[in-house]
């Protein structure tokens, strides 16, 4: 091999962010099945090991120790590992990657008629993988049963094209494999986290973001009313879900998710970061209007005052990102009364009265001129006030004892509590 090739592999590894041991078990492997091509025998089991820094590697045929067998069985699988089309390949957590796996479930191994009659044999002994200790203590007197036999082949001056080409191609597809595994972990454990993103191109209602590594999905159902996507604009987003198709990792992302909230407050307060003001609860309606629920954790701190800032610069900052959706800012109460009514704001409640604690259900009493702004349009205000709390809120018209119930699993945005 050339002496170059460890600083390809080097290269691979820095263009590509792969670890240098898996490029290196990778070439392994492809040269493995390029000798198994061309020059390796239908019994052996072969494995590669590289040196990656020098080019040179050498070529082992690996069997697996086993107690003896009847001549019979082992004659009739000579035979039948005979019948195979190649070599195998030797993979450390199987004993041979590509022969037929046979289920051993209810059959008798000690029965060598029976196995022979039913084509089993390779159950109990498979000479591509597997050796008798007396075979093997042939070589080496010492081995033991369970212990790896070891035999080193002799490497080629030249494996030809088409082993080259086999070579090649086994290179380029454990290398997308191993670089999609990545990407796919990479963006797994980051679910939930916002990130930045720029616009690359619209394809119908599906927009194609660039985040990085990947272009991310941002499918209609995850979109704000009243975005606009340029190519090249640049948007902030939550990774929704990440999964692995045939075609690669495929990244979803959201600018409804309720995450993306939170998330952009922790971006300009840094009290939240920093974990003096903490936002306990979100309730969303994507484009329209969101209610979040933040404490102290420390005295003389205004959590309200540390997310509004300075003439309203921090929470000014997170609408515009959202686009002009309203934002109401509510302190959070270990006591029920006091966070339900809080979470009714703007409106002014003259009473919280607990039904059922069993249910989370409340009963809110407000004057008559109240009323609308505690429902809000469309019932909005009442609706995101439940999904907040998560109680189920029966307003009530002082006057007049009249009754509007909302839970908080009316139809809406998807919110819950993000800490409690």
């Amino acid at each position: 091999m050339s002496p170059d090739l460890y600083t390809v592999i080097k290269q691979i590894c820095e263009e590509k962010q792969i670890p240098e041991e898996s490029v290196v078990s990778t070439v392994e492997l492809a040269l493995a099945a390029a000798y198994r091509k061309d020059f390796a025998d239908k019994l052996q089991n072969i494995h590669v090991t590289l040196d990656a820094q020098t080019g040179n590697f050498r070529v082992f045929d690996m069997k697996l120790v086993l107690e003896n067998v009847s001549a019979r069985i082992k004659e009739e699988a000579l035979k039948l590992a005979r019948q195979k089309k190649k070599a195998a390949l030797y993979m450390p957590e199987f004993h041979d990657h590509d022969d037929e796996k046979f289920n051993a479930d209810g059959v008798d191994l000690n029965d060598d008629d029976k196995l022979i009659e039913e084509g089993k044999v390779l159950l109990k002994f498979n000479p591509r993988t597997q050796i008798t200790i007396s075979d093997a203590k042939k070589i080496y007197p010492d081995i033991k049963v369970g212990d790896e036999y070891k035999e080193e082949l002799e490497v080629p001056g030249d494996f030809g094209r088409m082993a080259a080409q086999t070579a090649k191609q086994v290179i380029i597809q454990r290398i997308r494999e191993a670089e999609r595994s990545i990407v796919f972990n990479t963006y797994k454990n980051r679910e939930g986290e916002m990130v930045s993103g720029v616009v690359q191109r619209v394809e119908g209602s599906v927009v194609i973001i660039d985040i990085g590594r990947v272009n991310a999905i941002l499918p209609y159902r995850e979109q704000m009313a009243g975005d606009e996507y340029r190519i090249g604009g640049r948007l902030k987003l939550v990774i929704a879900r990440v999964e692995m198709t045939p075609k690669g990792p495929e990244v979803i992302v959201s600018r409804t998710h309720r995450d993306l909230v939170s998330k952009l407050f922790e971006l300009e307060v840094p009290e939240l970061e920093s974990g003096t003001v903490e936002i306990k609860a979100v309730a969303r309606e994507a484009g329209s209007r969101s209610k979040i629920a933040v404490v102290a954790n420390e005295e003389n701190i205004d959590p309200i005052g540390s997310c509004v800032g300075q003439r309203g610069a921090r929470v000014n900052a997170v609408i515009d990102e959202l686009h002009g959706e309203k934002i109401d800012i509510i302190e959070w109460s270990a006591n029920d009364e006091k966070f339900i009514a809080s979470a009714l704001s703007p409106a002014k409640v003259d009473s919280v009265e607990i039904l059922d604690r069993d249910e989370r259900r409340a009963k809110v009493t407000v004057k008559a001129e109240q009323q609308s702004l505690a429902i809000g349009k469309g019932g909005q205000n009442v609706r995101l006030a439940a999904k907040l709390t998560l109680w189920k809120i029966d307003i009530v018209q002082s006057e007049t004892n009249a009754v509007i119930e909302i839970s908080d699993d009316e139809p809406g945005d998807d919110t819950e509590n993000v800490s409690q």
